[in-house]
């Protein structure tokens, strides 16, 4: 906000004082308003058109560090300068304290007082600029999906978050496991704190242990200065081990003392350091077989499961994929600068029907290279195949028993009523191109939909 277009309301039982107030205030380029008691600070207060408050000490009927903290309560982010005749340093920590950005004591010259206001609205600039990123960053990393499974998944992040006990979190890959740590990190008392990943498969195994501890300098060949460790770097907020099942025995046991103790030695130090970060841990793994096999500690696993968090696969909940799909489109046309399009029909047929074993990850990409691809106003079937890798039978590794049917009568009813469903999602359910595409009549092809229910 530029400074000529704030508004400066001035709270003082001095007429004289709020004159002169607003005389230096719009001469500089301020509007401004005044009240000369509590009550009718506080009222005029809660106009949002109000950008800052000048609120004396020493009021009538109501005080002025009262007034404060009922501005607080309903406005916490409207910026306050304390003003006091009588001012001292007990009053000025009590109004720091209770929310005020600054304490002037009188008399003040004009120039103190600007340089305190500039400051003040700079500040509540930043702060909202701040707050806007954060929805931003929040809604990029928001879980989508209306399914019972997600909504529990959402409920688990809610009663975890706010605490700082280890969460794992499992399901397979493209599932969305980050998004749930990024969530706990946004929803808990740590969103400030840095939040820091590692992919714990991605890094070779020679600067593993110098990437999550640290190294001094002449650790090793090519240590040319100290450098911090990922505890480090995630100081006051969130570490996320991702696929935390690769990481080597001899790791896991120095990772499992600095979970237990809150310290960590860098390479060629000779002294600890102590760290302050929550740990968050994913896996694709079966970390319990691994416990049994002796290829994951127990006390580590343990000690990272506290709480669990399943991330279900796709397939699992296929009443999302419409919601995701829409997501994904409007995403990438805004990332594309693409024309806007819809999912034309049979689209969200086809992609319920689809196996996704990438996932949702898989999911937003097959989507993303269809409406960079896709002409007129709608994404089809065909730009969804055009890019879709070749994915096996959605009932693949359950085999179907065809000879269980008694007559072949049923047989060949099963098997056309399969034949064409499938064919009816692969052209989007346009009747018309799948009954030139099997070469049948369309209006057969509509008998045969009606008899099997699927018209």
């Amino acid at each position: 906000m530029a400074t000529s277009q704030a508004t400066i309301l001035i709270v003082d039982d001095h007429r004289a004082v709020r004159e002169e107030l607003a005389f230096a205030l719009a001469y500089d380029g301020f509007k401004t308003r005044e009240a000369g008691d509590g009550p009718s600070g506080f009222e005029a207060a809660q106009d949002p058109t109000v950008d800052l408050v000048l609120l004396d000490v020493k009021l009538p009927e109501l005080d002025g560090l009262e007034v404060l903290a009922r501005i607080k309560a309903v406005r916490p982010d409207l910026p306050v300068v304390m003003i006091s005749g009588h001012g001292d340093l007990d009053t000025a920590v009590l109004a720091v304290r209770r929310g005020a950005y600054d304490f002037l004591q009188k008399p003040f010259g004009s120039d103190r007082v600007l340089l305190s206001i500039r400051n003040a609205l700079r500040a509540a600039r930043l702060q909202a600029e701040n707050q806007k990123l954060r929805a931003t960053l929040a809604g990029d990393y928001d879980l989508l999906g209306d399914s019972p499974v997600m909504q529990q998944v959402r409920s688990m992040i809610t009663r975890v978050a706010p605490t700082d006990v280890p969460v794992l979190i499992t399901g397979e890959n493209g599932t969305g496991k980050e998004l749930v740590a990024r969530q706990l990190h946004l929803q808990g008392r740590r969103a400030e704190g840095p939040f820091v990943a590692i992919n714990c498969a991605a890094i070779p195994a020679e600067l593993a242990e110098s990437e999550r501890f640290g190294h001094e300098k002449g650790a090793f060949t090519g240590a040319t200065a100290a450098k911090p460790g990922s505890f480090e770097q995630a100081e006051g907020g969130t570490l996320f081990l991702d696929e935390v099942g690769d990481m080597p025995l001899p790791l896991q046991a120095k990772l499992l003392r600095t979970l237990q103790e809150r310290v960590v030695q860098r390479l060629g130090a000779q002294t600890t350091r102590a760290v302050d970060a929550r740990v968050v841990a994913a896996t694709n793994q079966d970390l319990t077989r691994m416990v049994a096999d002796k290829a994951f500690r127990e006390d580590l696993y343990y000690r990272l499961h506290v709480v669990r968090v399943q991330m279900p696969a796709l397939r699992e909940r296929p009443e999302d994929i419409g919601l995701l799909a829409n997501h994904f489109l409007a995403g990438a046309q805004a990332r594309h600068g693409l024309p806007a399009r819809r999912l034309g029909r049979g689209v969200i047929d086809w992609l319920a029907y689809q196996p996704w074993p990438g996932n949702v990850r898989q999911l937003k990409n097959v989507i993303e290279g269809a409406a960079v691809l896709a002409d007129g106003n709608e994404v089809v079937v065909a730009d969804l195949m055009a890019v879709a890798s070749p994915m096996p039978a959605r009932d693949a590794g359950r085999e179907t028993d065809w000879f269980a049917f008694e007559k072949l009568e049923d047989f060949r009813a099963a098997t056309e009523k399969e034949f064409l469903r499938r064919k009816l999602l692969e052209f989007g359910g346009n009747i018309k191109r799948t009954a030139e595409r099997i070469e049948l009549m369309r209006s057969n092809l509509y008998k045969k939909l009606e008899r099997y229910g699927l018209k």
